[in-house]
């Protein structure tokens, strides 16, 4: 009996190894792929309006985005200076299919760590997050328009309300 089991088993063992071999791997889809768009290096500069992130003032910046391995996320590493100083940061976006959104993790050397949710329409990229700062809830848009397949507007924008929206810096980035 003991002998039966085990090869019963082993022999259901070998034909899902078989079956799994047989299969290819999943491969991003063509949602995935729009995130193309972002891929390369990337530098860009912006007006920051003063505010609760800083005085204000010109800032700059240089990001290299490339895809993991796999081709499913897109990490981008980005460095660069404005009134506040020096910044590093990284962030990595990607595709949720169950959810039907596009998504983004990211933090800084100044201590930030976001979550947000994309959206694309067309030309245009919009992202959202909720965050809290000194207590208080801030939301944030971030809209990007690529004018060509190598430059790109942006505009970040925030409200306590969810309402009531100030813009805190527009710029524009190229690709190199």
């Amino acid at each position: 009996m003991r002998m039966r089991l085990l090869a019963a088993i082993t022999s259901f063992g070998l034909a899902t190894a078989v079956l799994m071999a047989q299969q290819a791997p999943p491969k991003p889809g063509a949602e995935t792929k729009k995130l193309d768009a972002f891929a390369g290096k990337w530098q860009g500069e912006a007006e920051m309006k003063p505010g609760p992130w800083g005085p204000g003032g010109k800032m700059t910046s240089q990001d290299d985005c490339s895809w993991f391995e796999g081709g499913w996320q897109l990490v981008c590493n980005s460095s660069g200076s404005g009134a506040m100083g020096s910044m590093k940061g990284q962030g990595v976006m990607g595709w949720n299919a169950d959810e039907k959104v596009y998504k983004y993790m990211g933090y800084d050397n100044m201590g930030m760590m976001t979550y947000a949710t994309g959206t694309n329409t067309g030309n245009t990229w919009n992202w959202k997050s909720t965050d809290k700062m000194g207590g208080k809830t801030v939301h944030s848009r971030y809209t990007v328009t690529l004018t060509s397949p190598t430059t790109q507007t942006f505009k970040w924008e925030t409200s306590e309300d969810g309402k009531t929206w100030a813009t805190m810096a527009e710029g524009k980035s190229t690709k190199k």
